[in-house]
């Protein structure tokens, strides 16, 4: 049976370049399934999902990994987010049905915020154009900027799979040149449909049989939304008292979907009392220490 929603890393033992795999199944499915996109959508929201695992896996740190691209398209925005456990969730939004096209043809002129949110210590952020044919162009242009390490990215879905391939130079273990070229070159014959349909050793040996590679195990990847009660009410705190008041006027209820998994969190008038009373005495205990 073909491994999915899994990451696999590896490493050319004798050139100073390392790789990751990456395919997902069942995580996709659940991460769309709330979400009425049409194909073309899908397929960008896919290939960001397989990016932010794939980046997420090159950083050494405790937290979540949070890719978002805007633009002035039609498909306004992507935002995946994976964290260091391997749990993804991601979203798409688009102001029209759009069945196919380039990044450039979808979203217009924009822009990729990656932004690295450890559990301890400062978040770190990084932003590049969006200019490109698509988004492994992107995120390769990222990474030679930031890092100024030799690196490709190749990224694949469909409305079943989503796949990618990651190779990057080893820092301070530069490959030479015709290596990183040669391995460039033949990990660029890769098919959408190899990606998606081939397991990882399948896959590595078509395209590297000749290369010593080592194969790391499986790290799993799962779909888990990280909404919570608290989370939902700090965001209902910063639209304020009476805004909050004035939506309560003409409905007795306060319904919250989250975009990510549709979990829905009810407030009433009492809920919305508590949680302002609960915000002031905070801020009246901060005062006094």
């Amino acid at each position: 049976m073909k491994e999915q929603d899994c990451l696999r890393r590896f490493l050319f033992e004798e050139l100073g370049v390392r790789g990751e795999w990456v395919c997902l199944h069942d995580s996709w499915q659940e991460t769309k399934q709330h979400q009425h996109l049409s194909a073309g959508v899908q397929e960008k929201l896919g290939e960001a999902l397989v990016a932010v695992v794939l980046m997420s896996a090159t950083i050494k740190y405790e937290g979540s990994l949070i890719l978002q691209a805007q633009g002035d398209g039609a498909l306004k925005t992507l935002v995946t987010q994976s964290t260091h456990e391997g749990h993804i969730r991601g979203l798409a939004r688009c102001e029209k049905e759009m069945q196919s096209g380039s990044l450039v043809e979808m979203m217009g002129e924009g822009r990729l915020v990656i932004t690295i949110e450890p559990e301890k210590g400062e978040p770190y952020q990084g932003i590049v154009s969006l200019g490109g044919n698509d988004l492994a162009e992107v995120i390769t242009t990222y990474f030679t900027q930031s890092e100024q390490l030799q690196t490709r990215v190749w990224l694949f879905a469909d409305g079943t799979h989503a796949g990618g391939l990651f190779l990057q130079e080893l820092p301070k273990q530069e490959s030479d040149k015709p290596d990183w070229e040669r391995i460039a070159m033949l990990a660029d014959t890769i098919t959408k449909q190899e990606m998606l349909t081939l397991g990882c050793e399948e896959m590595l040996y078509r395209l590297f049989n000749e290369e010593k590679l080592r194969l790391f195990q499986q790290e799993p990847v799962t779909f888990k939304c990280t909404c919570s009660q608290k989370k939902i009410e700090d965001t209902l705190i910063l639209l304020g008292r009476q805004e909050l008041e004035s939506s309560l006027q003409e409905r007795n209820i306060i319904d919250v979907k989250c975009d990510f998994c549709a979990e829905k969190y009810s407030f009433d008038k009492v809920d919305i009392e508590n949680l302002f009373a609960g915000q002031a005495h905070k801020n009246e205990s901060s005062r006094q220490h």
